[in-house]
């Protein structure tokens, strides 16, 4: 693999995370004339994260950004592949192991208002699992939810409220806190600002940067928003029907992406230059997403790319290492594939 490539990969130090051949398959029950089936969620997902780095994973909605976020935190158990946290699998964890790991590995939700109790007040969410945990005695919990409160943006007077009580950017920064009440080393972000405002939206993104420079924490930022994901992750995981199609750092794929279905993702996002994005080839991809039921043969992509060849449906294409990325298509790197269009 090249320099430039295994850095990609390996996520430039060593990590603390890491995903190896991630499978997930979901059973669908057959009917009395119909055989039962399989919803192929991910198929072979391999990615690492280092301590205080962010790895953002986007794709289109139904593409495994989610069923990877919570295969991650094993609240889902992987159909087959490994989970290592320091180097340790813990996909084979049940019981009190398992619950311990919870304190390393925490999840902000999408929705804030769904991911808290509503009848337990703020400080009884934020302080109930540092009793679980042992994280701290009766008569400090309160004085460290105050804490946590204000490390969040949010004052001790928000302890006795109730999530009904908060506003939407509220509620999530009440579930920031909550993640760091366990001194968590990598915290899952599963599109945790895509529910609020845009001026809030950039508000939690500015506490959740704050916080890993403060506390070292390494983001698995799983988003649909490309502008926020050029913004705050330092590299990017390009998921498409279950597989990982591109995987490179940012500021590389600021400049140009290698898959064609990365560059109908990216030209697809909003620019603030009316002039750049006068410029801008919008590329408009043909056909609907496959069913992850019966997913297509040979290169998952090929049954929309513009660029497909007979070889695309025999063959399926390995993650390879291209330049200073790692690809997923036969022939990708290749002079003049595919024709270069700017992130």
């Amino acid at each position: 693999m090249a320099d430039g490539a295994s850095r990609v990969a390996s996520a430039g130090g060593a990590p603390i995370l890491e995903v190896r051949e991630l499978v997930k398959h979901y059973p669908i029950r057959g009917g009395l004339f119909s055989p039962s089936q399989m919803v192929h969620a991910l198929d072979g997902v391999s990615l690492s994260v280092a301590r205080g780095e962010t790895l953002a994973v986007v794709g289109e909605s139904g593409c495994g950004k989610s069923t990877l976020a919570r295969c991650i935190i094993r609240l889902e158990q992987p159909t087959s592949g490994h989970i290592l946290l320091k180097g340790a699998d813990i996909t084979v964890l049940a019981g009190r192991p398992l619950r311990e790991l919870r304190r390393a590995l925490q999840i902000v939700f999408q929705d804030p208002y769904a991911s808290l109790n509503p009848r337990w007040s703020i400080a009884s969410l934020i302080g109930d699992p540092m009793r679980l945990h042992g994280l701290a005695a009766r008569g400090e919990r309160r004085g460290r939810v105050a804490s946590l409160l204000e490390t969040v943006g949010l004052g001790p007077e928000f302890m006795d409220r109730y999530p009904h009580e908060l506003s939407g950017g509220q509620r999530q920064r009440v579930a920031i806190a909550r993640a760091l009440a366990m001194q968590p080393e990598v915290i899952v972000c599963d599109e945790p600002v895509s529910a609020l405002d845009v001026s809030i939206q950039a508000q939690v993104i500015n506490l959740l940067k704050r916080l890993q420079r403060q506390f070292g924490i390494a983001y698995i930022f799983i988003s649909h928003d490309l502008s926020l994901v050029k913004h705050i992750s330092d590299r990017v995981a390009v998921m498409y029907l279950g597989q990982i199609v591109e995987l490179a750092e940012t500021r590389a794929a600021r400049r140009r992406v290698l898959h064609p279905y990365s560059q109908a993702l990216f030209s697809a996002a909003p620019v603030a230059d009316p002039q750049a994005a006068a410029a801008r080839k919008r590329i408009i991809l043909a056909g609907d997403v496959p069913s992850p039921i019966e997913p297509p043969s040979g290169c998952r992509f090929h049954t929309r790319c513009p660029y497909r060849q007979d070889r695309c449906a025999r063959e399926a294409p390995q993650l390879r290492a291209v330049e200073d990325r790692l690809v997923r298509c036969h022939f990708a790197g290749e002079p003049g594939f595919p024709p270069e269009v700017p992130a």
